[in-house]
């Protein structure tokens, strides 16, 4: 274990953000815990990793502020010294059809989800280059691929982030930095629990292995991602979905 990294994991008060910056914990990786609101989860949160015996601080923003994210930015590699790790998870959802989906909609989930990612790693983009290291992991989502109705400004800041990763990745890879994405498909979180058991049963149908995911399945290869066996892939889109997207 190398208990001098640092990872940044965004959206990381709740779900799969929560779930990615415990396991890098267990690997004696420190966390800045990024949220958007929920004080209480962030601290939840935060308990979790120090009893892990790594250092961890909670730092509440909006990545979505270009302002905002690179003052926390700087304010984290002070704290910790450095920045090793970028995990680009947080993310909203306005779901709607097209036809009455409001502009506001469409611009909050374009500007946290996609724009959000692009600051976050604008911010550490140089700090990185210096260090001639870094891993950068974009959480984008099997509906970036395939599309999905009713979530059109969802879907185009996915698929945007997969063209982000894309580049970033030929951008950085001289210097020994490189970028991924993971692509999560049908994800047991608490925004899958609120949906009907028809819904769940029409999405189970189209999933080749007849089950959902678990928060803990994006967690192992994000932390895969984020070690050094991973050194060799860069530019990747991987999908954990259960086959729905092959």
């Amino acid at each position: 274990m190398n208990k001098t990294k640092t990872a940044i994991v965004t959206g990381a008060s709740r779900g799969i953000g929560r779930a990615i910056a415990l396991r890098l914990a267990q690997d004696g990786i420190n966390i800045a815990v990024v949220y958007a609101g929920n004080e209480e989860k962030a601290q939840e949160v935060l308990r979790e990793i120090k009893a892990m015996n790594v250092e961890a601080k909670a730092y509440r923003c909006d990545v979505g502020d270009f302002d905002a994210s690179n003052n926390m930015v700087k304010q984290i590699i002070e704290d910790f010294g450095g920045v090793d790790i970028l995990v680009n998870n947080a993310g909203i959802v306005r779901d709607g059809l097209m036809l009455s989906m409001k502009e506001q909609d469409f611009d909050s989930v374009i500007n946290t989800n996609l724009k959000g990612a692009f600051n976050m790693t604008h911010h550490l983009y140089h700090h990185m280059m210096k260090k001639r290291k870094g891993r950068i992991i974009n959480i984008s989502s099997v509906v970036g691929i395939a599309g999905n109705a009713g979530q059109t400004n969802y879907s185009a800041a996915k698929a945007g982030m997969i063209g982000l990763t894309k580049s970033t990745a030929r951008e950085l890879a001289a210097r020994n930095i490189t970028c991924n994405a993971i692509a999560p498909g049908f994800i047991e979180t608490d925004m899958t629990d609120s949906l009907s058991d028809k819904v769940k049963d029409t999405v189970l149908g189209n999933i080749p292995m007849k089950k959902m995911g678990n928060v803990d399945d994006v967690a192992e290869l994000a932390a895969f991602l984020a070690s050094d066996k991973s050194g060799y892939i860069t530019g990747e889109v991987i999908r954990v979905d259960g086959g729905m997207c092959m």
